[in-house]
C-alpha cells in the first residue's frame, strides 16, 4: 500500500486468475476517461514487439467498484481488475525450489519460508505494474484536470549507450540474441505542478516521489535534478540564481535543483529526475543457483518462460503512473492540512 489521503494497494499475482488495485481518496463526481486511461495502459501491455515478452495480454480494466456506468467516481473505494489471459505457468515449474540469479527469488523464499509463488515472479513481477498504471492513470488525468500537469518520460540510455547515439532496439535485440538483457536509464519530467508542496527533512517531496519509484520492480537508483552530475560541480554552477521578469515574477536561470528546494515544489521549472533499471534477471544464459531444498550447487540454471529483454521500454508509463500517485498524495495531504 501507498499513500496517505491518496491510498493505493495492489494485489494479484502473475500467473494467478487477475491482478488490480483498490483506491481510497479519489474525488467523488469526477468524470474519468477510461478511453484514455486504458490507451495509459496500452502503452505498458505485453507482447507488442521484438524488444518485449512475447506474453500477450489486452489489460483489460474491468472496476468491481467505486465508477458508475457513467464512468463518473462514487467517492467510495475504487476497486479495478485485469484478469491475466495469457499465462504459461509450466515454465517456472523447475523454480520452486533453485531461485534465479538477481531475483527476487531467494528472499521471497527466505521470507515467506518458500510459500511465495515462483510462477513469473508472483507478486514481485512486474506484471503488478499494471495495476499502478491504473492508479496512476487516474491520478495522471486529475492532475492533468486540476492544474494542467503533464508528466512525460524519455528514454536516455541502454545497456551503456546514449539512446541518442545508438538505436536502443538494436541493442536490446543484440542481447536478446544472446540470451541476455539489458538495463536503461529512463528521465521523467513533471509540468505545472504547483509550488510550496512537500516539507523539509522525512516530509521532502523527492522522498515521497523515490518511494513510490522503487516500488516498480527493477529501480535501483534515482537521482533530482543535476543529481549526482552536481557532485562534482561547485556551488557557483550548481545554484539556480534568480531573477525578476517583466511580469514581476520570480524565475529561475537554470534547473539543477530538479524543481524542489528543501524538499519542496518550487514552481521555477519542471520537477525533473532519472531512474535506473537494472538488467532483466531472468535470462537464457545458464548461470550458477542452489537448490534450497537440498542445498545441493545447480551449475547450469537456463531460465525458461517469456521476459523482457529490457524492462525500461515498458516501464516509462509505470514511471508516469508512480509519480501521479505520489505527486497527487502529497497535495492532497497538503491541502487537508
Amino acid at each position: 500500500m501507498f499513500g496517505e489521503r491518496f491510498k493505493v494497494s495492489v494485489f494479484g499475482e502473475s500467473h494467478g486468475p487477475a491482478i488490480g488495485c483498490t483506491i481510497e481518496g479519489a474525488p467523488a463526481a469526477f468524470w474519468l476517461d477510461v478511453e484514455e486511461l486504458q490507451k495509459f495502459l496500452g502503452r505498458r501491455s505485453p507482447g507488442k514487439s521484438k524488444t518485449s515478452t512475447s506474453r500477450k495480454e489486452a489489460d483489460k480494466v474491468e472496476f468491481l467498484s467505486g465508477v458508475n456506468e457513467h464512468s463518473c467516481f462514487e467517492g467510495s473505494p475504487i476497486t479495478a481488475i485485469i484478469r491475466n489471459t495469457d499465462t504459461r505457468s509450466q515454465d517456472y515449474l523447475d523454480l520452486s525450489e533453485v531461485p534465479r540469479p538477481g531475483h527476487a527469488d531467494y528472499a521471497a523464499m527466505l521470507k515467506y519460508r518458500g510459500c511465495n509463488d515462483p510462477r513469473g515472479g508472483g507478486h514481485f513481477s512486474g506484471r503488478l505494474t499494471a495495476p499502478i498504471c491504473i492508479a496512476g492513470g487516474i491520478a495522471k488525468q486529475i492532475l492533468k484536470h486540476k492544474f494542467n500537469c503533464d508528466i512525460e518520460t524519455r528514454l536516455e540510455e541502454v545497456g551503456g549507450f546514449l539512446a541518442t547515439l545508438r538505436d536502443p532496439n538494436k541493442v536490446i535485440l543484440e542481447a536478446k540474441r544472446a540470451g541476455d538483457s539489458v538495463g536503461a536509464i529512463v528521465s521523467c519530467s513533471v509540468f505545472n505542478f504547483p509550488a510550496k508542496i512537500g516539507g523539509p527533512l522525512f516530509d521532502g517531496l523527492e522522498g515521497k516521489i523515490a518511494q513510490a519509484i522503487f516500488g516498480i520492480p527493477a529501480v535501483k537508483g534515482i537521482e533530482f535534478g543535476s543529481g549526482f552530475r552536481g557532485a562534482g560541480l561547485r556551488g557557483s554552477q550548481n545554484n539556480d540564481e534568480l531573477f525578476v521578469n517583466t511580469d514581476d515574477e520570480v524565475e529561475a536561470v537554470s534547473n539543477n535543483s530538479g524543481g524542489i528546494l528543501g524538499g519542496i515544489s518550487t514552481g521555477l521549472g519542471p520537477i525533473t529526475f532519472r531512474v535506473a533499471f537494472k538488467p532483466t534477471p531472468s535470462i537464457s544464459k545458464p548461470q550458477m543457483s542452489v537448490n534450497m531444498r537440498t542445498m545441493e550447487p545447480v551449475k547450469k540454471l537456463v531460465v525458461k518462460g517469456r521476459h523482457d529483454p529490457c524492462v525500461a521500454l515498458r516501464a516509462m508509463p509505470v514511471v508516469e503512473a508512480a509519480t501521479a500517485i505520489a505527486l497527487y498524495d502529497a497535495w492532497l495531504s497538503e491541502s487537508s492540512r
